[in-house]
């Protein structure tokens, strides 16, 4: 009888991929975790129960087939199992090394409730993908036959990414616009180069071109092309521009120098340690933590990149202010364990009431709250605690706060795109279909800020519905 690969949980404890030392990895960009070895990511990926209902799989906003993946890597058939990956995810790498997993995939496995500890999902992805680049089997679009009708993408980011692989593998003919000089979005100027190291997203832009993908950079819709022209050159147009509004902090000095946005800092950073790119409020010291006492506010992924990014910087000290408690904070429990391993200060149940310092910050008032009765979301709303405020000193204070969506009918000259009364773009999830004939929207534009395997999901599906709209309309043609 041969040797079952697989139902191992029992006998094997789950394990991750060697961490670097946080006294070594905090001096660098580098991705802080290392790549499973082929025996360890067999070993680790033969922990799976093979579930009858495939709780990881349903709880992937992807649906990525992640048991049969997960068996061919445990028997060593990695070019299948990166087939599989590949089929449902246009980058499974990506979402390998940034998907917040413990909420996701590994926290609905099926072994992890029963007290053995998930499987490594996420580093076996990871793992599967790399592998495949490392022996040549990602190959660029190649499509048995081309086509003449053209789509315009309006963003470079993970969701117009995805539709352009989609479309161009079919033979369409595909533009991306994006406002900045490098594709990848946030992926490229938004994460730090310790959770996606940026090679790894250049690589993807690559293989796009190399399939065919025309990328116009440096352009503003709007301002460099109306999104008229774009909508005239094209027999159908994706809006995913993601959402790049700052929320903003309200309250005394709120305007001082030293208080920035966490996109600005980001993006800044991004620039300098991944690319060697002159930054000149960076140089200046506006961007740069380096020697300062810096405040972060927020509690979501966003933060957790902006209090480590500023640790690497060099900041004297680093904290993060956040309203409610470790229990309700939106961002990933594994990435504030990684920031407190690294020397960040967490202070919980604390809100900036207004800043010191006149025209440059000095401090920020902070507020000291309690959990009191759940919202209309079913979380508990922070309560401010009277007479408990103190002064933070701070030389660099970051807004973390989340996204909304820029005034697109504005920006665009386009009252006729619809939007919603949040701003994002009135579209259907499924398809992204808007009211308008021709014109699509996917990903964070859609959804409001979301997760980047939503927009690779929904850039996916978007694209599936094109290709449905240009054959039916191709089908009418013929007759």
């Amino acid at each position: 009888m041969a040797k079952q690969p697989m139902l191992k949980f029992v006998k094997v404890d789950r394990q991750m991929p060697e961490k670097r030392d946080a006294t070594v990895r905090k001096e660098d960009f580098d991705e802080i975790y290392a790549e499973f070895a082929a025996q360890k990511a067999a070993e680790q990926a033969s922990r799976c129960s093979q579930c009858g209902v495939p709780y990881c799989q349903s709880h992937c906003p992807l649906h990525n087939n992640i048991p049969d993946w997960l068996r061919l890597t445990a028997t060593g058939r990695l070019e299948e199992a990166y087939a599989i990956s590949q089929s449902t995810n246009t980058f499974p790498e990506i979402c390998g090394r940034i998907c917040p997993q413990d909420r996701l995939c590994e926290g609905n496995c099926v072994i992890e409730q029963s007290g053995h500890g998930t499987v490594t999902i996420g580093s076996v992805e990871k793992y599967i993908t790399d592998t495949a680049w490392e022996n040549g089997w990602v190959k660029p679009a190649s499509p048995a036959q081309e086509r003449t009708e053209s789509v315009g993408i309006i963003g470079a980011g993970p969701g117009g990414l995805a539709a352009a692989d989609m479309l161009r593998r079919a033979g369409v003919q595909v533009t991306v616009y994006d406002r900045y000089d490098r594709g990848g979005g946030l992926l490229t100027y938004g994460i730090p180069g310790f959770k996606l190291e940026k090679d790894v997203v250049m690589r993807r832009i690559q293989q796009l071109e190399e399939g065919g993908v025309r990328f116009v950079y440096n352009c503003s819709v709007g301002a460099d092309m109306s999104f008229e022209d774009i909508r005239n050159q094209h027999d159908a147009v994706i809006i995913a521009t993601g959402v790049y509004k700052s929320r903003d902090l309200r309250g005394p000095g709120a305007g001082a120098k030293g208080i920035v946005k966490a996109i600005d800092y980001l993006t800044a950073s991004n620039r300098v340690a991944n690319f060697g790119d002159t930054v000149a409020e960076y140089d200046s010291g506006e961007l740069n933590a380096k020697g300062k006492k810096v405040v972060v506010i927020g509690g979501g992924d966003t933060a957790m990149d902006c209090v480590r990014t500023a640790i690497r910087q060099g900041a004297e000290s680093v904290k993060c202010l956040y309203r409610r408690d470790r229990a309700n904070m939106p961002g990933s429990q594994r990435e504030t364990q990684n920031a407190e391993e690294e020397g960040v200060q967490f202070e919980w149940l604390t809100a900036p009431a207004g800043f010191k310092g006149g025209d440059v910050v000095s401090a920020v008032t902070v507020q000291k709250m309690r959990l009191g009765a759940p919202d209309a979301s079913g979380r508990q709303s922070p309560e401010l605690i009277e007479g408990s405020d103190y002064d933070e000193p701070a030389d660099l204070v970051v807004k973390a706060l989340g996204f909304e969506p820029e005034e697109l009918q504005t920006l665009w000259g386009a009252p006729e795109l619809e939007v919603t009364r949040w701003g994002t773009v009135k579209a259907e999830f499924t398809t992204g279909r808007t009211a308008l004939p021709g014109v699509y929207a996917v990903g964070d534009i859609v959804r409001g800020a979301s997760l980047v395997v939503w927009a690779i999901r929904d850039g996916r599906d978007c694209a599936d519905a094109v290709l449905a709209d240009l054959n039916a309309k191709a089908a009418v043609a013929a007759e």
